[in-house]
């Protein structure tokens, strides 16, 4: 699948690093943060349709796609910052956050610290990093954590991946998807395309070896919740999480006010997997988002 038409791509050097972002449509903003293994395009499902009410900015995160892969800077209060930075630029006082994958961690992290700046906030798919520390074990580990340990070991995986680019994204669109075919070969060639480029490797693996210090500042705060309305969409299908995890109880020990939808023959790719059931939730969650 190609790029959206309609979109813009950006970049401007923000909160010390050169960031890159599309943006496309008018009206209050609305921010698509993605996760591993993917970059701003795992949105391309969404973009056009939230783009006819909203303007859709989609950033690709700090070490990932064609924002600068510097060697710190990877815990996830940074990167909120990061968002808090590209907002100011663009002059977004206020805004609507959705989140998937590590893209839900960052935003967890921004709705705590910046609670004034985000009007509600979408988690896709993701179990917060303290509650993953707190039950890690052997059982979780072989139900899909492995790799959280194996990319928090430092330059291994690299020298590893090097070369072989291809080969490690496929097995995770692949193992993580309902339908393991669900990506066309020309859809992963994107994404192998950004994760070739110089650094691409090693900052998706800096995201994974800040974990120490996201489960600090997760246990800083865990006493206060999130207080912006949030809504918490996960795959049934997902061995790590919908199959690990009673989703909806554990986001009800992170905010205040919860709500959660489960997809049906989903996996962990539920944005790309499920567009019409994700994109349905989203325009309803967002109905009365004015800016």
């Amino acid at each position: 699948m190609a790029e959206p038409t309609g979109i813009t791509h950006h970049t401007a050097t923000l909160n010390g690093i050169r960031q890159h972002w599309v943006s496309a449509g008018e009206g209050p903003p609305v921010y698509l943060l993605h996760g591993f293994p993917e970059t701003w395009y795992g949105w391309r499902k969404q973009i056009p349709v939230l783009a006819e009410r909203f303007t859709v900015i989609a950033p690709d995160l700090r070490g990932y796609g064609d924002t600068e892969k510097p060697a710190s800077g990877y815990d996830k209060r940074t990167m909120a910052n990061d968002v808090i930075a590209l907002m100011d630029h663009l002059g977004h006082d206020r805004i609507a956050l959705v989140g998937h994958d590590r893209g839900a961690r960052v935003g967890t992290r921004f709705a705590k610290d910046h609670p004034d700046r985000v009007d509600r906030f979408v988690a896709m798919d993701n179990i917060p990093t303290r509650v993953i520390a707190d039950t890690y074990d052997v059982t979780l580990a072989r139900q899909g954590y492995w790799f959280f340990t194996f990319l928090g070991v430092p330059d291994l995986p690299e020298a590893l991946i090097a070369g072989r680019e291809e080969t490690w994204l496929t097995h995770f669109y692949r193992s993580w998807s309902y339908d393991p075919e669900m990506l066309s070969p020309e859809e992963i060639a994107v994404y192998v395309r950004a994760y070739r480029q110089p650094g691409a490797v090693r900052g998706s693996c800096m995201d994974y070896r800040a974990a120490a210090q996201d489960v600090e500042q997760d246990r800083a705060d865990a006493d206060r919740l999130i207080d912006c309305p949030v809504l918490t969409i996960w795959g049934e299908d997902f061995s790590a999480v919908g199959q690990a995890y009673d989703v909806l109880d554990v986001w009800k020990g992170i905010a205040r006010d919860v709500r959660g939808v489960p997809i049906a023959q989903c996996g962990h790719l539920c944005q790309e997997e499920k567009p019409d059931v994700v994109n349905a939730e989203l325009l309803a969650f967002l109905a009365d988002w004015g800016g």
